[in-house]
């Protein structure tokens, strides 16, 4: 029996110092950083890219159906996400340097958008989408940070993340790092243009297209089958679309098509997206026509996958 218990007590020990070392957050040494002089015209476009403001420029609300903001250049974050494993609040990333994130340096940025680490070395939740933002160049957030660091300063309080109490236990994340990030950049297709690749550049970095289009599993990590395919919305109300050429998604939608819609929100039918896709539209309208372009042939060039939205049930069915 004792030997039992030493065995138990080791491999507990073992189990807890594994643990310790998955766990660990992963950062970026500033040496690593190219030599850049940062560009305001290019961090503004992805900015735009980013869609940063449709998350952080809501004010902090009580409500969380409260969609209204001041400016979409005050990102003083505030509006929340409501998701299977609780709520979250995008915080403030406004340049004030005691509420949001004047005070950062560009390598604690660049941690924070291609690790998922905060600057006082924890894991950020997912719900912030480091898992596409790894895919960007360090220049272009070299410069995104450096056009941030031009917007307005805001105070404001953000409520803390209400979460279940196994989700509350942030060291945990570095298991699901480890299941879902590869802390990898784009790496452009070889076969394909520099028109497409521009295009899956911006969809699978900055313009984290698959956060919402890509399905995810019961822990929250992509469903890389049914890549752009769609799904359950991500705070479970409606569905999201299919953006591949498959015949429940873009299939019938010329390159044209896409960059309307990405230009004025306007669909091949001519009815008009609405939603947070109405967000993506305006955002995706500051672009430069070419990177529009790009982003089209790139989703026109995708392998089509089939995820049709279930069928309702029908009412009173067994």
């Amino acid at each position: 029996m004792r030997r039992l218990v030493m065995l138990l007590v080791i491999a507990a020990i073992v189990g807890l110092i594994g643990f310790t070392v998955i766990t660990q957050p992963s950062t970026i040494r500033e040496a690593a950083l190219p030599a850049h002089t940062p560009s305001l015209a290019n961090g503004e476009q992805m900015f735009f890219a980013g869609g940063c403001a449709s998350c952080h420029a809501a004010p902090a609300s009580d409500r969380c159906d409260d969609p209204a903001y001041k400016d979409k250049l005050t990102l003083g974050g505030g509006r929340c996400l409501l998701t299977p494993f609780g709520t979250f609040y995008a915080p403030n990333i406004s340049s004030d340097k005691a509420t949001g994130i004047g005070a950062w340096t560009t390598i604690q940025f660049i941690n924070a958008m291609k690790k998922g680490v905060s600057p006082d070395g924890r894991h950020y939740y997912p719900a912030f989408p480091y898992t596409s933002y790894q895919r960007m160049k360090f220049a272009d957030l070299i410069d995104l940070k450096a056009y941030m660091d031009t917007l307005p300063a805001v105070k404001t309080t953000v409520p803390d993340h209400d979460l279940a109490l196994p989700f509350r236990f942030r060291r945990g994340l570095g298991l699901w790092k480890a299941m879902f990030m590869d802390g990898k950049s784009f790496v452009p297709d070889p076969s394909k243009s520099e028109e497409v690749n521009r295009g899956g550049y911006l969809v699978e970095g900055p313009g984290h297209c698959g956060e919402c289009h890509t399905p995810r599993n019961f822990i929250g990590g992509f469903d890389m089958k049914k890549h752009m395919a769609g799904g359950p919305a991500p705070e479970g109300d409606g569905w999201i679309p299919n953006i591949t050429p498959a015949k429940d998604g873009i299939a019938s939608w010329s390159e044209g098509d896409v960059e309307a819609m990405l230009t004025s929100g306007m669909l091949p039918d001519f009815d008009f997206v609405g939603g947070p896709m109405a967000a993506v539209a305006r955002n995706m309208a500051q672009l430069k026509p070419e990177d529009r372009r790009a982003i089209a042939a790139y989703l026109k060039s995708l392998e089509p996958i089939e995820n049709p939205k279930p069928k309702a049930p029908l009412v009173g069915a067994n």
